[in-house]
């Protein structure tokens, strides 16, 4: 069933918040004017591990304009959270370097940064633990991953089918620690008036913040407004709240007075969560035709102490490839380190790059194209459930972009093209990733001037929710797009679920469609004029939208990269990226195509430019912002392509929409990985590719190659 009406779905309708973004009249979470308003600078632990035994604030209090020092044995007593990274300043008790000791507010932003660089904090440290290995005897197998997943699976016989195989690859790949770097940072601005809280933060879903906060202070959730208007992207790591809004809200209350809390660029790597560290062991094998016959994808990760966060990249494993003999497994060792999170395509991103590169390896093994590889062994239902695939059309992915990239025309052989010092080569991926729907509310009323409203707690965190909502709707009212107009981004309107899990339009807008619908089918039911504040209709999806499905569902998409490496200076630039998906339906090609881009470009920067390291004598990462941190930019890919095939599947939603903002980077840093083998006949297995390593291991394989020590 899709939705039905005046066409607006499906036409590239422009942003409806653009103006406001570019002219700068949009208002973020840190940009709220309200009288008397303070600002406070959260205070990081330098201690990797240990207790707080003394904070001088003395200095800082001295300071003219500093209106209070919050540290844990003044600051307001909460109730335990469920998510311990927001039990800030309620104990002395410093579980890994960056937790926030104490707290400076004060009438300005600047004072506020000078109150804390004042404030001295004493710890007694402890031993700690920050390295990752995979014989780290603290290793454990979860019985869930996340809640969610078994953490291990196994069918039939993998490690006797792959010593069998006539043609075997073991190869590790190694992930390393990557951060969410949204534009705008973590921030929160809270007041008080009376028993009431309002908090404008920058979250993916005030829905679940307001229920927090309700829980720690305390408060009757309808006590509690959280608004998050505009959001300056996320990726995940704002879809939890983080303790900026924890911390604006203490101090709104100790003070009286409103406050605004911004986490710094340099603390968010320790403070808002990021994707873990993953070691990857791939083993495949496989007959001389090509044909897999044993799979397994072995997963060692960290997590914090004081929570279990996995990152399951084992999953995509259990999902790509028909091998009648396979397993999966996540080992996770509970570190000193900062608390890994949520962070664009969680799980599938490192998992995919490692599997695809894998794959890749095994078809040099076979001497065939990888393209023909991954196609011959293609399952007919999902290999880890069984169950039929509510669409795959991974296969004509994979032919329309071999088609759109020139695919046939390559020489397979490394080092085959070069011009100068440069060497050329391009690479292959697929990707998945899978389909999310969640419950969520919504309404629309008819107004009398002959407009609608839709309202519906999502969060536009830059995708372009607001817009595809509303085409939405008019469709399902059968009225032009104009008529229609979307509010979104508070707690106050219909409960809505996170933006996160490419879930957020198929949740979001099968609860708008269903309003809508009622709303259109009550008015033919009405004559004459409707009332002063108009008719209103109501949906609420629990119950349909979580049912349990016979299908698995998932997005499928092909990822192609040409690469150019300089043998002189090591450096790899990425010369053409172009991606084919297979997402059902696409409500705003516009907007899909920015969130596929998007995606590219971020598995661009996994592959070639972002990485992290967590210093074992400090247990600090290293690399704490932009200018260590290195993110693309416009001039580290000058060709980029999204497209996708028609699909239609009728096993999804009212929409027949897949999630697309997380697809675009599942298979991207593969492809250039592949790429850059193609290019240099050099197998990198661990990303990113920078300068240096790739004129390293350059360097090796010429001695390797001319027979020198």
């Amino acid at each position: 069933m899709t939705a039905v009406g005046t066409g607006a779905v499906g036409t590239p309708a422009e942003r409806r918040e653009g103006r406001e973004k570019v002219t700068g009249a949009a208002r973020y979470a840190a940009e709220q004017h309200l009288p008397g308003r303070l600002f406070a600078r959260p205070v990081p632990a330098a201690t990797a591990r240990g207790r707080v035994t003394d904070v001088d604030v003395s200095a800082a209090l001295a300071l003219p304009g500093v209106v209070a020092v919050l540290t844990h044995e003044n600051a307001p007593r909460l109730a335990a959270p469920d998510d311990p990274t927001l039990a800030v300043l309620q104990d002395p008790e410093v579980p890994h370097r960056g937790w926030f000791t104490a707290l400076v507010v004060a009438d300005s932003l600047e004072t506020a940064r000078a109150g804390a660089a004042a404030v001295r904090v004493t710890c007694a440290e402890e031993e700690h633990d920050v390295t990752l290995t995979a014989d780290h005897p603290g290793a454990y197998v979860p019985e869930k991953i996340n809640g969610s997943f078994p953490g291990a699976r196994e069918q039939g016989d993998p490690d006797g089918a792959f010593a069998a195989a006539e043609v075997r690859v073991d190869v590790v790949y190694r992930v390393p620690p990557l951060h969410n770097h949204p534009m705008e940072p973590h921030a929160s601005t809270a007041h008080w008036d009376g028993e009431r809280l309002t908090v404008h933060t920058s979250s993916q879903g005030t829905t679940t913040v307001r229920a927090t906060l309700g829980k720690m202070f305390g408060l009757p959730e309808d006590r509690i407004t959280v608004v998050a208007e505009h959001v300056g992207g996320g990726f995940g790591s704002k879809g939890t709240p983080r303790p900026d809004v924890v911390l604006a809200s203490m101090a709104a209350w100790h003070t009286g007075r409103p406050v605004t809390v911004v986490v710094p660029r340099r603390m968010m790597p320790t403070t808002v969560g990021h994707r873990a560290a993953t070691l990857n062991r791939l083993r495949l094998g496989a007959d001389a035709g090509g044909r897999l016959t044993s799979l397994s994808h072995e997963v060692t990760t960290y997590s914090s102490r004081i929570k279990e966060f996995v990152e399951y990249a084992g999953i995509p494993a259990r999902v790509m490839y028909a091998a009648p003999h396979r397993s999966s497994v996540h080992r996770v060792v509970r570190l000193d380190v900062p608390t890994p999170s949520w962070m664009r395509a969680p799980g599938e991103a490192p998992g995919m790059y490692a599997l695809e590169s894998a794959m890749d390896e095994l078809a040099e093994a076979l001497g065939m194209d990888p393209i023909e590889v991954r196609i011959l062994n293609e399952p007919r239902t999902e290999p880890d459930s069984g169950k039929p695939f509510s669409s795959r059309h991974l296969v004509e992915c994979l032919r329309e972009g071999a088609r759109r990239f020139g695919w046939a025309g390559r020489d397979p052989r490394p080092r085959g093209r070069s011009a100068g010092p440069l060497l050329f080569g391009t690479g292959v991926a697929a990707a998945t990733y899978p389909v999310q729907v969640y419950p969520s509310s919504a309404a629309a009323r008819a107004l009398p001037d002959g407009s609608f409203a839709v309202e519906v707690n999502a969060a536009d965190i830059g995708t372009g929710a607001r817009t595809v909502l509303a085409q939405i709707g008019a469709d399902a009212l059968g009225v032009p797009l104009e008529q229609v107009a979307i509010r979104v981004g508070s707690s106050d309107l219909p409960a809505a679920p996170l933006a996160g899990g490419s879930s957020g339009t198929a949740s979001w807008g099968w609860a708008v469609h269903e309003a809508c619908g009622r709303l259109r089918a009550r008015l033919a039911q009405r004559q004459g004029p409707l009332p002063s504040e108009g008719l209103e209709a109501r949906a609420d999806t629990t119950g349909t939208a979580d049912a349990e499905s016979p299908f698995a569902r998932h997005a499928f998409g092909a990822h192609f990269a040409e690469v150019s490496v300089d043998t002189v200076t090591g450096e790899v630039r990425v010369r053409r990226l172009l991606g084919v998906y297979a997402a059902g339906r696409i409500l705003n090609p516009r907007t899909a195509r920015s969130q596929f881009v998007g995606g590219m470009t971020m598995g661009l920067g996994m592959a070639l430019t972002e990485g992290s390291t967590l210093d074992a004598a400090f247990g600090d990462f290293a690399e704490s912002d932009l200018a260590s941190y290195h993110v693309p930019a416009h001039a580290d890919v000058p060709d980029i392509e999204a497209h996708w095939i028609d699909e239609d599947d009728p096993h999804l939603n009212p929409l027949g929409g897949k999630g697309i903002g997380e697809i675009g980077i599942v298979g991207t840093a593969a492809a250039v990985g592949n790429a850059v083998h193609h290019a240099t006949g050099i197998r990198f297995r661990e990303p990113p590719l920078t300068p240096d390593r790739v004129l390293t291991g350059l360097l090796e394989d010429h001695r390797r190659g001319s027979g020198a020590p």
